[in-house]
């Protein structure tokens, strides 16, 4: 997924959160949702678009399905805030 999905995902608050508590380790849907108050319909929702913007991945184990960061994407992104602060050309 290109740069504008990325920044689209990252505008909303809660899909930061949700890559907060992913930064420490996987987990699952419903562990995602356990800290948020709202339904889990809403935060499958974040998910999906986190999905799409490339931030996460998920990996199905069993019966359930696993979140995790896409390190690489944020990677990318971090490098373009770098050289946007430093006046670079990326």
């Amino acid at each position: 997924m290109g740069f504008q999905e990325s920044m689209k995902a990252l505008s909303d608050p809660t899909r930061r959160e949700i890559l907060k508590l992913l930064r420490k380790q996987k987990m699952s849907a419903g562990e995602i949702c356990a800290h948020f108050p709202t339904a889990g319909a809403t935060v499958s929702h974040h998910l999906s678009i986190l999905k799409q913007a490339d931030l996460v991945r998920c990996e199905k184990e069993g019966k359930f399905i696993y979140y995790e960061l896409n390190l690489s994407v944020m990677e990318e992104l971090m490098a373009w805030f770098q050289g946007f602060f430093k006046g670079g050309n990326q």
